[in-house]
């Protein structure tokens, strides 16, 4: 802690207690008679003409810590030299201004230690505070300084009655400030009967050993170096300096050892009457001593080595490096509390993490025996269904002849598409047997702590990629299931239409045939008409002949085949073309144009037949 720090302290409590509203501001002429105070006594010289130009008070409204920091910096803590004021009338001033504001003794005369103490008290907790604003000394310090007068009082603290008033104080927990430490004093919980004579004896020996820097003070015997007689003397041990006085009071230096790190101290034997004797060797001179006894030379010799060794590290103050050891200290049990909690918050995470982790894997587990029984009766069923396709395949092949060549080509393809599928399903099959193995390999690599984190969440990684892809498989499954269905139906009823149009292209044939039978027994009946048709034609004709030309007596039969009745011979060239045209039609008897032949056959019947009344009508009439 280096000196302005120290000031600032002191001068944190006399502006608080300068600003009565609480409000953080403190009017500009209080902050002058402060400011004029803090010159006097830091030995500083006045400069009127800065603080007048400072403080005017053209400026309305009074000035906050914020404010007053630039003008303390610049004109009074920036002059200060170390050793050029007595730092314990600084210290008198600022506490006797917060003193009349925060401290409150007991008003009856029964505090244990005296306005004087209060102050000392006031100093050394300022001392052991916390550097940071507002001033608190942690409850480590706070058993620290308590120890330290209780020790000086021959008198052992009682730690747990002060662990008891710090946990029933909440405020307390982060450090208590220098009013509450005062009350707590004055309470008598942990000076309880001790005289105040002897509480302010003990105070007053922190108070020089902590604030004065005072290693160790008592009477010694010391040689002198001309005369080389022993005297006693009081002697006080600082970091710097063993200075020696008449007595106690320390009213009369009789003069100082100054202490470097080429000191040096020695225990020197017994002689010239004296015992207990040591020596402490500068690079000038060689001072003997003498103590009391064994156990008073012991502790003088190891406070003079403390100093030399204060002096070699470049530390003016011992217990200013004690306390930033045992801040260091705090900071690293903090630290390690800290850590320690962290870790144990960590250990927690982790247990709960490896807890969810077993959970997940079971529910993992579980997923995956499911997934097996739906795996095994999905292939069941798909086997079934399979079969069960094929059986229906093999029925609709042996019924669908016609369709066969089509019929083969597609089930090539299915057959093809089944075989894809089986593959597949060894492929699953394979996969879930690498997926028991990584499970097991899990279960074993659970054993060492540090790899199950990275063995489980490689795991489950694949596995939740394995999980993907069987789905993924089982969707495409059940896609080509439901395809294969439709597609059965779309052949299904392909063969349906087919069969229904082969069985009317049947129906139509019969049809067909009876038609025919039909149209032949027509055609039959037409020609034994037309048969003897021409039979009745022919004798016909040969009676017609013979009653044309009747046979006079004396004539020649000439033209009697040849000749005939000159206007039917028409009828005659026509009756021939139909019998023509009626042996074409017996030629082409298994054409389909057989309705058109028979049609033309029975016109070409009926067209011969009323030639039979003409002829009648035709013979008759010459009779006539």
């Amino acid at each position: 802690m280096d000196l302005r720090a120290e000031l600032l302290k002191s001068i944190w409590y006399a502006f608080t207690a300068l600003d009565v509203e609480k409000s953080g501001k403190v009017s500009k002429s209080q902050l002058k008679v402060l400011s004029h105070n803090l010159y006097t006594v830091l030995c500083i010289p006045h400069d009127p003409v800065a603080l007048e130009e400072h403080f005017r008070d053209d400026d309305d409204g009074p000035v906050s810590s914020q404010g007053y920091m630039p003008y303390l910096n610049k004109y009074i803590l920036d002059k200060v030299e170390e050793g050029a004021f007595v730092k314990e009338n600084f210290d008198e001033l600022c506490w006797t201004l917060t003193a009349k504001k925060n401290y409150k003794p007991d008003r009856n005369g029964n505090s244990i230690i005296s306005h004087q103490d209060a102050f000392k008290l006031w100093c050394l907790f300022n001392f052991l505070s916390e550097d940071k604003y507002p001033l608190v000394m942690v409850p480590d310090e706070v058993e620290y300084l308590l120890k330290k007068i209780c020790t000086a009082m021959n008198v052992e603290l009682n730690s747990c009655e002060l662990d008891d008033y710090l946990s029933q104080e909440p405020q307390a927990q982060g450090g208590l400030t220098v009013w509450q430490f005062l009350d707590m004093v004055n309470s008598g919980r942990f000076l309880r009967g001790i005289e105040q004579e002897a509480v302010s004896m003990a105070v007053e020996e922190v108070y020089q050993e902590v604030i004065e820097d005072v290693l160790k003070q008592g009477y010694l015997w010391k040689r002198g170096q001309l005369r080389r007689n022993w005297s006693e003397r009081w002697f006080t041990l600082k970091p710097s300096v063993l200075s020696y006085y008449m007595s106690e009071e320390r009213k009369e230096k009789k003069g100082s050892i100054t202490l470097d790190k080429h000191c040096c101290v020695e225990v020197l034997p017994d002689r010239d009457g004296k015992r207990c004797m040591f020596c402490v060797k500068t690079s000038s001179r060689t001072y003997e001593m003498s103590a009391s006894d064994t156990r008073q030379r012991q502790e003088w010799t190891l406070a003079i080595q403390t100093a030399i060794r204060l002096q070699a590290e470049g530390k003016k103050s011992l217990h200013k490096d004690l306390k930033q050891k045992r801040r260091e200290q705090r900071e690293q049990r903090e630290q390690r509390k800290a850590a320690k909690e962290e870790e144990t918050q960590r250990l927690k995470q982790l247990q709960e993490e490896k807890e969810r982790k077993l959970q997940e894997l079971e529910l993992l587990k579980e997923a995956q025996r499911q997934a097996e029984i739906l795996l095994q009766e999905e292939e069941q069923r798909r086997r079934q269904q399979h079969e069960e396709m094929q059986r229906t395949l093999e029925i609709q092949l042996r019924e669908a002849e016609q369709a066969r060549a089509s019929m083969q080509a597609e089930m090539v393809l299915k057959e093809a598409e089944a075989e894809r599928q089986r593959k597949r399903i060894l492929e699953l099959e394979d996969m879930q047997e690498r997926l028991q193995e990584a499970l097991q390999q899990e279960v074993k690599a659970r054993q060492d702590e540090e790899s199950v984190r990275y063995a489980q969440a490689r795991l489950l990684a694949e596995e939740e990629e394995k999980l993907k892809q069987l789905m993924k498989l089982k969707e495409e499954q059940e896609e080509y299931i439901i395809k294969t269905q439709r597609e059965k139906q779309v052949l299904k009823q392909e063969m349906e239409n087919k069969n229904k149009c082969l069985e009317e292209a049947q129906k139509q044939l019969e049809e067909v045939r009876v038609n025919r039978q039909r149209v032949d027994q027509d055609v039959m009946v037409a020609q034994r008409k037309l048969r003897q048709a021409s039979t009745n034609v022919k004798h016909w004709n040969v009676q017609m002949n013979r009653l044309m030309h009747p046979i006079g007596p004396g004539d020649k039969r000439t033209n009697v085949s040849g000749g005939g009745f000159a206007g039917y011979q028409p009828l005659l060239s026509q009756r021939e073309s139909s019998l023509k045209l009626r042996q074409k039609v017996e030629d082409k008897g298994s054409d389909p144009m057989r309705d058109n032949s028979k049609e033309n056959v029975s016109n070409g019947g009926n067209s011969g037949m009323p030639s039979s009344p003409d002829a009648d009508t035709m013979a008759t009439e010459p009779t006539n």
